[in-house]
Parts: structure tokens; sequence; C-alpha cells
């Protein structure tokens, strides 16, 4: 253990002594919101604990979730896949293995992904090819918190968070003496087999444990068609003329053969298992618990045809056959990535009375290390290891005012030793401290958020180190009269990053985007003011909602193409300039029939972003086309018939590196059984996704020309709880 460690270690000793015992919310709205995270085999006189203050919040967050079977229908192997029938949701979809979520245009640092309110505290920022350690099939209840409240979770995460909320550490006494839940299910489109279980078992009527486990395993994905875009096909085949040419016939050979590649995308399987355990304490005044997990994945890297995992797609004859006779990379096979990560995670909280009822205290430790393989051989071992921690104050309600104080502090170590390590060693460490505040005035509500943050960047290994004092904060107003079922409100933010490390210590090739990347130590810190507009309207049978949003960045950090190559990459350049995004999101849902038992819905969601670098810098990359999404549901007690068309936009809005998108129209089928009812606690669930087998291709992805999203995809699964 380091230096670092062990004074954080310290700290957190100390932090955690007065939070020993646990903490259940009194507010009313509150625990209405915390049942949905519960099951139906519990009476409503159980023990709860809450979910983070977060959840109370209802005017500075736009805040959306997935849970029970919403959440089972739209489970994939990885988080960002999952999510994005949600508004302003997209995903990076590198590969079936590996996907984060993309919240309003938003990526890599500016999104947060979160395991009930603590960093993943793994590798996915560093690099898209990274998979996120968080199995979906173990969630219970997936949120998305967009606007200024992610300043409760970090000032950087200027797009959003998405926060992942599992039974790990019981959040309450099951009324059976042991309780199950359960989740298995196959897909067609990458012969998806994937199966997950826990298990409760009340010791005492305090004292619960808890186990689960997951188990998914993936072959090569299925695409309809040629599998590489028309424009990357064409390049493809134009390089394989210009080798024939040269009289290089194996060469082109190959690059034909990837051209015409059809059907399956080669080196997308993947395999992933985890475990957990932990227990926890609960009583009237509260809880105390810890958990143990452990996260393993294989999967493929898909490559780009005509550059290798280790090259770019250039290379004179010479440059060729040294690399060959020095490395061997052109007989080595596909590149995979195997991934292990061991948790340790904490949660508390005390009832203290008084002004501050309450005290709330959450922690989690990370070993987390992957090796990517070029064949048989290693290529490069990333390693991480970190800590992070936050405590929180929560204010009683004094006639309308209510808030929460709290800090937070991250240590973070990264290494990375082999051919790819485009980073050097480096350690981050970063302490903050935050507040939000709300008051209730009848008609109307306020709130303000105010997040300080210092962040300190160490690479050792090329003599540098600096830190970065950042402050963000918020305020909004909101109309809601009580008798009303509408809300209008208006809020403003000012947010303030500092750069990732690979932002300020980028320098080597860095193959997953297909760059030699180089980054800027001299960089200052990123601001932004952001402004949304929102409206609401919740009622019996019809619930709409409405928000506007821009953001004005100052110092935006971007990646520019330059006119260098090395190591046959281009060279990107990490670089500062200001930006403007502005963008919009709308859902809306309402019965509109009654009819032998069923309910008639309609839905629908809207989203569009637009980014671009100001004094005609051109478009930010990857930004999102505009997406629109209707469907028409039948709802009854024991079954739920669903269809929807999801239409996408092209994309031709590119930063001068890129390729257009074509846009395109996917249909969807899904029903569910409950052959026991609502509460019976079993349903059947089978879709059909991409029912008429279309290509698409997602423009936020670094690998869209070629790694489409799946063809027709039949899945089916069933969900038990007992």
């Amino acid at each position: 253990m380091n230096v670092s460690h062990r004074k954080f270690l310290i700290s957190a000793a100390i932090l955690a002594l007065p939070a020993t015992p646990a903490f259940a919310q009194q507010d009313t709205g509150a625990e209405q919101r915390t049942r949905g995270l519960s099951d139906d085999f519990h009476d409503d006189d159980m023990i709860i604990v809450t979910a983070p203050y977060v959840d109370q919040l209802d005017l500075l967050a736009e805040t959306s979730a997935l849970s029970g079977d919403e959440l089972a229908e739209d489970l994939r192997g990885q988080i960002g896949d999952s999510l994005t029938s949600l508004p302003g949701v997209s995903s990076t979809s590198f590969s079936p293995g590996s996907s984060r979520p993309v919240l309003r245009g938003f990526q890599g640092p500016r999104v947060r992904v979160l395991t009930d309110g603590i960093g993943s505290l793994d590798a996915s920022n560093t690099s898209v090819d990274h998979a996120v350690t968080i199995d979906p099939l173990t969630a219970q209840r997936v949120e998305i918190l967009r606007g200024p409240a992610v300043l409760l979770f970090g000032g950087d995460a200027i797009g959003g968070a998405v926060n992942v909320i599992d039974k790990r550490i019981p959040r309450d006494i099951p009324d059976d003496a042991v309780h199950l839940d359960a989740i298995g299910g196959y897909g067609s489109a990458a012969d998806d087999w994937s199966i997950a279980g826990s298990v409760d078992v009340p010791l005492t009527p305090k004292l619960v444990i808890h186990a689960d486990g997951s188990y998914r395993d993936t072959a090569d994905v299925r695409v309809p068609g040629y599998v590489l875009s028309p424009a990357l096909r064409a390049d493809v085949l134009a390089d394989a003329a210009e080798e024939a040419e040269e009289g290089h016939l194996d060469e082109a050979a190959e690059l034909i053969e990837a051209a015409d590649q059809s059907g399956r995308v080669l080196n997308t399987a993947s395999r992933t298992q985890t475990a957990g355990a932990g227990i926890a304490y609960i009583d009237d005044g509260g809880n105390l618990g810890f958990s143990v997990s452990y996260y393993d994945t294989d999967y493929g890297v898909p490559g780009r045809p005509g550059a290798g995992h280790a090259h770019g797609e250039e290379e004179d004859d010479e440059d060729h056959d040294d690399h060959e006779d020095e490395e061997g990379h052109e007989e080595e096979g596909p590149v995979t990535i195997g991934l292990e990560q061991i948790r340790v995670d904490l949660r508390g909280g005390v009832n203290i009375g008084g002004f501050f009822e309450a005290l709330n205290f959450r922690a989690g430790y990370s070993d987390y290390e992957h090796t990517e393989f070029e064949g048989d051989e290693i290529g490069t071992v990333f390693s991480v290891s970190g800590i992070e921690a936050r405590a929180e104050l929560v204010q009683a309600d004094h006639d309308g005012w209510r808030g929460v104080i709290g800090s937070q502090i991250l240590v973070r170590d990264f290494d990375a030793i082999g051919a790819e390590a485009f980073v050097p060693k480096n350690s981050i460490e970063s302490w903050a401290f935050f507040t939000v505040q709300e008051a209730d005035l009848g008609d109307i509500e306020l709130e303000g958020a105010l997040r300080f943050d210092q962040t300190t960047v160490t690479a050792n290994s090329v003599n540098f180190n600096r830190s970065f004092n950042t402050v963000s904060g918020a305020v909004g107003l909101a109309y809601a009269p009580d008798d009303a079922a509408f809300k209008i409100g208006a809020n403003i933010s000012r947010s303030e990053r500092a750069p990732s490390a690979e932002e300020l210590l980028s320098n080597g090739p860095h193959i997953a985007t297909q760059a030699f990347e180089i980054g800027n130590p001299d960089f200052t810190t990123e601001k932004s003011w952001g402004g949304e507009l929102y409206a609401r309207w919740d009622s019996d049978d019809v619930q709409l909602s409405a928000t506007v949003y821009t953001n004005f960045f100052k110092d935006y950090i971007f990646e520019a193409e330059t006119a260098a190559e090395e190591d046959g990459l281009p060279v990107f350049q990490y670089l500062q300039r200001d930006a403007t995004y502005y963008g919009f999101e709308a859902s809306a849902s309402a019965v509109v029939a009654h009819a032998g038992g069923f309910d008639l819905i309609v839905d629908g969601v809207a989203d569009y972003v637009r980014a671009k670098i100001d004094d005609g810098g051109g478009a930010v990359p990857r930004i999102p086309p505009l997406r629109l999404l209707g469907g028409i549901k039948a709802h009854s007690d024991s079954f739920d018939l669903r269809t929807e068309i999801e239409w996408s936009n092209s994309q031709k809005k590119v930063a001068e590196f890129e390729t257009p998108t074509d846009g395109f129209t996917m249909v969807n089928a899904s029903v569910a059984w409950r052959p026991f009812g609502k509460d019976g606690g079993v349903t059947l669930l089978a879709s059909a996704n991409n029912i008429f087998d279309v290509t698409a291709r997602r423009h936020a992805s670094f690998t869209k020309d070629y790694v489409p999203l799946s063809g027709r995809d039949i899945r089916v699964s069933a969900k038990f709880s007992f």
C-alpha cells in the first residue's frame, strides 16, 4: 500500500467513527421512492435504508430511471447499451464487451458511472475499449442524473452521472427466512446466454446477509449485410487494389477478405462472471454494512481493417518488415482483454437528531487489473487501485428549508506497462466539499448547489505534479402549485473541471482510437456556464416532460487531428478552445384507453444535441443525431404487450476527421407475462429487436464504421423473486 493510500485510510477511519450505526430517513416522499427499490415480498412496515440524498431532489435534477421489468427487457452485457431507451442517452458502443453511457452528447470524464453513489474505480475512462466493471444483471435500479444535481458526485461530471443501485449491501430486512431473486435469458444475435441470482437471509431481526453471482457468455455478434460501412469498405478495397498493383498479393487478399466480411463481427465474443457478498445491520436508527465483490471478464477487441492493434493503416514496406521482425505483430492473433476487479464497499449512517438529522457515510476500495493480449502474447497490462469515500450531514426540515452538506475524497493510482502505455504511471488525489440547499415557499421552490474540489495529478516518471482548484455551483427556481399537475422551472449552473490525466499526459499510440495522442501538461481548467428551462406534467394518466438546455464552455478540451503521423498513426493533439452545446430532451406517456382489463398506453422520447467548437472550429466529434422513439403498450396485471419504432437521423455535422453516419429506423416488439399476477414473483419476457434486420450504427461510437449494432435479435428471459 502506498503512502497516499495509507493517509487516506486513516482519514476515512476517522470519518467513519461516528457513522457506525445507521440511519433511516423520515421524509415520506423519500420513503415512497425508496419502496420502488424493494420488491413485492416485503410489507409496508419494514425498515428501509434510503437511497442517496439525490433521490429527494426535484428541481435541480432531471432524473430518469430503469427498474423492474423495463430494466430486465433492456439488459445487455455493458451498462452503456442497457440505457439507450432513456431520453438524452446514447452509448459509446465500442463493442459488445465495452460500452459506456453518453449523456447529452458528453462521454469520457464528463460522465461519471457510479455504484450506489461511488465511482466504478476502473479504467473505463482511460480508453473506450476498456469495459465498465458493473454487471447490469446484478442491478436493481439504474438512475440517470443530469444537470446540476451531479454536483453531489463530482464537479467534472458536466454531462451527468449514471448511478447503478444493487443489493450487495442490504437495504432492508426480508420478511421471509430466505429471499431469492434470479434472472436468466438468451439472445439470438450473439448466442447470448446469461444467468444471475441473489439470496438474502435475515440472521436476526436486525442483521441480514446477502450473496449474488452472475454469468454471461456470448459469441461474435450477428449483423445484417457487410460489417464495414460503405465509406470504409471503399477505402479498404482501394488499399487492396494498391497492394495488388505493388505485387503484395497476400496483403491484397487479406484486405479484400476484410472488406467482404458480412454476417458476423469477428472478435466480439465475451464471457463475464461476477460474485458478491454483503452483510448489514439495520434498525430504526439506521444501518451499517459492507460488501466484497469480484468482477471477471474476457472479451474481444474488434480491429479496424487495414490497421493492426499495434500499427497504423499505412506503413512502407521497410517499416512493415521491421515491425514484423522486431515485434511479430502481423503474425499475432486478434486482440482480447482479460479483466479482473476485487472491490470492497462500506455504507453506514446514524440518526443524530437536532439541526442535522443524520450523518451518512459511503466508501469503496478497488483493486483492478486488465491485460490486453495480442493472440497468446501479453501486450499491455493496466492496473488501477483506488479508494473513494463520501460523508454527508443531512439537515432536518425547518419550515420548508432542508439540505445536505458533505465531503468527498478520491485516491487513484494508475499504471500501464507495455506497447500501448500511452499514458505514464500516475496518481490522482482529490478532495471536495459540497452542499445542496432547498427552500419550499409554497408555490415556489428554490434550490442552490455549491461544490469545491482540489485535484492533484502526479506522474513522477515525467516529473509532473500539478494541483487544480475548481468551483462549481447552481441555482434554480420552479413554480409548482400544490393543487396542480404541472411544474415549470429554470436553473443556471457554473461548472469547472480539472483536466484528466489522459488529457494532460498522453504521449503515444492509442490503437483503440486509431491515433497517436498527445496531451498538454499546461492545460488550465475547463469552465462551463449552463442553463435549462423545463416543463413537466404529472397526472394519473398523463406524464410529460420537456427540457431545453445549453452549455457555453471556456477552454473546452478536445482532440484535433494534425497533419503529422507517428508510428503509422495520425497524430491527434489535445487542445483547448471555447465551445457551445445546446439541445433538448422530451418524453411523454399517456393512457388513452381502458378495455378488457388492459390500459392502452402510448409513449415517446425525443432528444437532440448540437455541439461545436467556437470561431469556426467545426463540430465536436461523436455527437448523437436527432432521435425519435415512439411506442404503444397494452398493460394489465398479468400481461404487457409493446411495439415501438426508433428513428435515428443521419449525422452529417461531423468533425474533419469523422465520416458521416447514416440514419436508421428500427422496429422492436416485446411481451411480458406474469403468470401469477403482478405480485406473483414470476415474469416471463420475450422480445424481438430490430425485427426487419436493418443496419444501424451509433455516431457516438469510435468503431461505428466496423462494428454496427446487432441485427435481428430474439430474446427470451425469466425473472423470479420469492
